[in-house]
């Protein structure tokens, strides 16, 4: 009686495990577009391993989940500036079918990538102070505007149910980059992303890159930096997070998780 009711357990434990790693919706899907829209920092992680855990992925589980990237915005004509006003003004502002400053908007990228993932690279946490009115379109680094500015893409990102988006919380600033108030400032902006701003039950994921660069702390850690100067991830922790990063990627991809 003993054995049978162990045994009648395990079966409902089983059971309860294998129904939460399966992927929403049904089956895992064996092909998806990915791109990853970025700068510097960006290719700092995607140079650590992005394409070669992909692929290795892909020899694994027999899928096609095709991850590419691309420097978002260019340089020119539009100008090497990807913060929360730059996204907004780009996707929400110049919204449509045809490109703004020679950059595709969401209209453009959803018909070509299952999976949209962007960021900001690090001058996007020298954060300033408020000033009492914001202003979305503003590009001034504030708190009251980035907030502006990310409920505007929010509703455009949940206009588009069929695609999925990965948003990275902020790069992170070397401690000689920046100051206690500034950090704290960017640290707060990450929380409201992961505790506000993110939502379960919708299209939009982020990945705690300002996370693991800090590790609860205010600045880019020492040891994680391209140099005591240099708020660019070193060569060493890239190659850390690359595999996270990539497998963040195929858990947005299968439905594994929401959070």
């Amino acid at each position: 009686m003993v054995k049978i009711l162990i045994a009648t357990i395990m079966c409902m434990v089983n059971a309860v495990y294998t129904q939460s790693i399966q992927p929403k919706g049904g089956n895992m899907p064996k092909e998806s577009r990915v791109i990853f829209l970025h700068h510097s920092t960006g290719n700092c992680v995607w140079q650590g391993g992005v394409p070669q855990w992909m692929d290795e992925y892909n020899k694994k589980n027999k899928t096609n989940y095709l991850v590419t990237e691309q420097a978002f915005p260019k340089k020119t004509p539009y100008g090497w500036r990807n913060y929360p006003f730059d996204y907004w003004n780009i996707w929400v502002n110049h919204a449509g079918d045809a490109p703004f400053s020679d950059e595709p908007t969401l209209e453009m990228l959803t018909k070509n990538y299952d999976v949209i993932v962007f960021k900001h690279c690090f001058p996007v946490s020298s954060i300033q102070p408020d000033s009492g009115k914001p202003d979305i379109a503003s590009d001034r680094k504030t708190l009251e505007n980035y907030k502006l500015q990310y409920a505007a893409l929010k509703k455009k990102m949940r206009s588009f149910p069929k695609t999925k988006f990965i948003v990275w919380t902020p790069a992170a600033l070397v401690a000689s980059a920046s100051d206690p108030d500034k950090a704290k400032r960017t640290a707060e902006f990450s929380a409201w992303m992961k505790k506000t701003w993110d939502e379960k039950g919708d299209n939009i994921f982020l990945w705690d890159f300002h996370g693991l660069e800090t590790e609860g702390g205010l600045y880019l850690k020492p040891d994680y930096a391209a140099g005591p100067d240099d708020s660019h991830p070193n060569e060493a922790f890239s190659k850390k997070v690359a595999p996270l990063f990539a497998q963040r990627i195929v858990d947005v991809i299968t439905g594994l998780h929401d959070d």
